[in-house]
């Protein structure tokens, strides 16, 4: 009798092995069927997302690399339909306040602010081979890559922008790239579409020792109290290009979780 239970318990463990082994063999961050469970039930995948959410509400701030853990679901998103479609909701909002918010006085003091990187033109393929966001940020490596001009344009992006321009409102382009790209910013702009703006800001040398928000807060001033401008959006994928003053009209925050900058 002992026998036959010991050999019933024996088999329900090898079960139980085995189901567990094929669990673990199956599981996957892009299967939804197959999660496995973090502290208080959280599985790795819901995580992740927080963890993204959070980056865009900008909760979680001055992050270095995004979480080893959540590389391939950070990579997903960012190459997928949902980012896209994102992206697109973003600058459906920028069209219909468009439509509404802007008594133009045909002074040519109306303006519209747009950062660079993944605003107009995509960094996505440059941290795609750069483990997406998984490593520190290797600026001469970045920089490398953007002298190439291979930077490809964020489509609706691009559309608003040419929009924008027909209304007669002039585009101010404010980036965080350094002087030194100049040549190759504006030659990757125009290759992918882009023309006609009416100011390029990068860093000198002098901007390097600010921060990027205290760095745009001060050209924003600059435009609006010494040039009379008045900004009635901006567009970026940062919250330091719109912190501080003065304030645009509206601000339209683009889907970004491969990197922080302050």
């Amino acid at each position: 009798m002992q026998m036959a239970v010991r050999n019933v318990l024996l088999l329900l463990a090898l079960v139980s092995l085995c189901n567990g082994l094929e669990i673990a063999d199956r599981w996957n961050i892009l299967n939804p069927e197959r999660r496995a469970p973090l502290l208080g039930g959280t599985s790795l995948k819901n995580y992740c997302e927080s963890w993204r959410m959070n980056v865009e509400l900008n909760n979680i701030r001055g992050f270095e690399v995004v979480p080893q853990e959540c590389i391939s679901y950070i990579g997903k998103y960012m190459t997928s339909t949902q980012y896209k479609t994102d992206s697109q909701r973003a600058i459906e909002q920028c069209h219909l306040h468009l439509t509404s918010c802007c008594t133009l006085k045909g002074d040519g003091k109306d303006a519209w602010i747009f950062d660079v990187d993944d605003t107009l033109l995509s960094t996505v393929p440059y941290f795609k081979i750069h483990s997406f966001g998984g490593e520190k940020l290797n600026v001469t490596s970045l920089e490398a890559w953007m002298r190439k001009t291979k930077a490809p344009a964020l489509e609706h992006t691009l559309k608003l922008f040419h929009e924008i321009r027909g209304k007669g409102i002039k585009v101010f382009l404010i980036s965080s790239r350094r002087e030194c790209v100049r040549d190759a910013t504006v030659d990757n702009l125009i290759k992918e579409g882009y023309h006609g703006w009416s100011g390029l800001t990068l860093r000198g040398l002098d901007d390097e020792y600010k921060g990027v928000r205290n760095y745009k807060a001060e050209e924003r001033r600059r435009l609006v109290e010494e040039e009379g401008y008045r900004i009635w959006g901006i567009v970026g994928d940062q919250w330091s290009s719109f912190d501080g003053g003065p304030a645009a009209e509206r601000t339209f925050k683009l889907p970004n979780s491969l990197y922080y900058v302050s």
